[in-house]
């Protein structure tokens, strides 16, 4: 971790102060600001192995020069896939962050399921990261820091996986479905990917613990959005939500009121700001995350009732409250 990286999780908890609950085998981020426990925190998932997720393609992460700044998740052997094709995520880090590896366990599992999952950034904690520096934590009251990374970093994510599909060469030639592109992020992430998410190119909207501010609300430097932005999306979307302890919790619930053109559906999970991300592989925000993507790049009819229909999987699970609109009865048939 450099001297100005902040790991992600805790830097959206230290703008949240939201509580949340998890895995007994994961750390648990502080509710509130701490420095020693924010501190330990960070030490703790930093200790935690990489997974490489439950799919049939088990996942590795990775750096590579003809993408600077980028973390690559993806199926460790590639051969594997055989005729199958691979999706594209492109995600947005909590708090903005360049670390890349914020996100690895759930990253690594979507990857697992046959898709390539690029987050922003470098490997900055975890496993692969350089010797650790003192972390820089913001001072209570202090402000946001602006962005350490900007939204076009997931564009170029996007532009890199397509070139690298029509590269003779590449370990990806032809094996990347165009249209199975999709965009996510948590947090001040899921902004980013909510300002890139009218790319014509994009076919799937995944939005965990976020939500564009309304006008004169917004405390992040740099983050140019507004919910005009919301009239511009063109594929349904989801918005992964931590229920009301969540701070992100008005702003996507906000967004999902607003949208009436296309299909969205809010999942709220009472884990808080802090989502499943810390939990082994993804935790259940992955496993909702992996279903979304199965139905909306690959028409996967199975991920599909998890969504559809008046007994939809989550609709019954009562660990999640759902809410849906323009969702057709034939929507995933």
């Amino acid at each position: 971790m450099t001297k100005k990286s902040v790991f992600p999780a805790v830097a959206s908890l230290c703008m949240a102060a939201a509580p949340g609950v998890y895995a007994a085998e994961a750390p648990q981020p502080p509710a509130a600001f701490n420095p020693a426990e924010i501190r330990a925190a960070m030490e703790a998932f930093n200790k935690m192995p990489d997974t490489v997720g439950t799919g049939k393609y088990p996942a590795l992460k990775e750096e590579v020069t003809s993408l600077p700044d980028h973390v690559i998740y993806r199926p460790a052997d590639l051969a594997k896939l055989g005729k199958e094709k691979l999706g594209v995520l492109v995600w947005g880090n909590g708090g903005c962050s360049a670390d890349g590896a914020g996100g690895r366990l759930h990253l690594a599992e979507i990857a697992s399921h046959g898709y390539l999952a690029i987050a922003s950034g470098r490997i900055l904690s975890g496993p692969g990261a350089p010797p650790s520096a003192e972390p820089v934590l913001p001072a209570p009251g202090g402000g946001i820091p602006p962005p350490a990374t900007k939204a076009a970093s997931l564009t170029e994510a996007i532009d890199w996986a397509l070139k690298e599909n029509a590269r003779p060469g590449s370990p990806y030639f032809g094996r990347i479905n165009p249209r199975w592109i999709a965009v996510s992020g948590w947090s001040c992430g899921g902004l980013q990917a909510l300002q890139i998410a009218a790319d014509s190119r994009v076919h799937a909207v995944i939005i965990h613990s976020s939500g564009i501010f309304n006008a004169g609300a917004n405390p992040i430097p740099g983050m140019d959005l507004n919910k005009g932005a919301l009239a511009k999306l063109h594929t349904p979307v989801i918005y992964i939500l931590g229920g009301p302890t969540d701070i992100a919790y008005a702003n996507g619930e906000d967004d999902f009121k607003r949208i009436e053109h296309l299909p969205v559906m809010v999942a709220n999970l009472d884990v808080g700001h802090g989502g499943t991300f810390m939990q082994p592989n993804g935790g259940l925000e992955a496993s909702v995350a992996v279903s979304w993507l199965d139905w909306q790049c690959k028409g996967d009819a199975q991920a599909a009732k998890r969504f559809t229909g008046p007994d939809c999987g989550l609709c019954k699970d009562p660990q999640w409250r759902i809410e849906r609109k323009n969702f057709d009865a034939d929507m995933g048939k």
